[in-house]
């Protein structure tokens, strides 16, 4: 039988690119179900994937991005066929979705169980403090060496999805998984890939969703100490 693919993109306020996005991934994996994790977007999100031809899972209230894709995750399992293969990404690569195709190769063929793509190009971004923080933690917690600690653009079988819920609250997912995935037993492998997404620059913003992010970096690792359930 041969494998088949879901594609789940988080989303939050992607209006703007989540239909370029889709429409990318159709195109490059015509043979994908494209489900959208919609984390309760005000600006209509949810209208423009549906009409891009994905299937949208959204609440009526934000459950940030890691609750979110695991509601899609599930859904995305339980489907009358479901997936042997599923491949995540983020709702702001654009055009640029259509080349996430060798993370699916490259678990298809045996590679490695959870295929994870480098950004070939840095776009934006701070100091680096919470990158920085995450390969820290991946390595404390399982001796991965993480080039690539928070990507969220990752393919997998079925398997190493269900071994991997849920996954960790906010954007603590990729941590979480990664070393879920590792102290399961399965192979990590990281491709540098080019891809573009909506880079956060050093504003008050940006340094604000990067504080966001360490927190929930924080929150994933203490919740993984040797011995304590998630």
């Amino acid at each position: 039988m041969p494998d088949s693919l879901a594609v789940i993109v988080a989303a939050h306020n992607e209006a703007d690119r989540i239909g370029q996005t889709v429409k990318a991934l159709r195109e490059a994996l015509p043979s994908a179900a494209v489900w959208v994790a919609d984390d309760a977007s005000g600006d209509g999100t949810a209208e423009v994937a549906m009409s891009a031809g994905a299937r949208v899972v959204s609440r009526g209230r934000s459950h940030g991005k890691g609750g979110n894709v695991s509601a899609a995750a599930e859904a995305a399992l339980s489907d009358g066929e479901p997936p042997t293969l599923v491949l995540l990404c983020d709702g702001d690569l654009g055009a640029s979705a259509a080349r996430l195709g060798p993370l699916v190769v490259a678990v298809e063929e045996g590679e490695c169980d959870l295929a994870v793509a480098a950004f070939g190009t840095r776009v934006g971004g701070g100091f680096g403090l919470a990158k920085g923080f995450a390969h820290w933690a991946i390595r404390r917690r399982c001796g991965f060496d993480a080039g690539a600690p928070i990507s969220g653009q990752r393919a997998m079988r079925a398997e190493v999805l269900r071994a991997t819920l849920p996954f960790a609250s906010g954007y603590g997912m990729e941590i979480g998984m990664t070393v879920d995935a590792v102290r399961a037993g399965y192979r990590v492998a990281e491709y540098e890939l080019d891809l573009a997404h909506r880079a956060t620059g050093r504003s008050f913003t940006g340094f604000l969703h990067r504080g966001r992010q360490l927190l929930d970096f924080v929150g994933a690792y203490r919740a993984r100490a040797q011995g304590q359930s998630r």
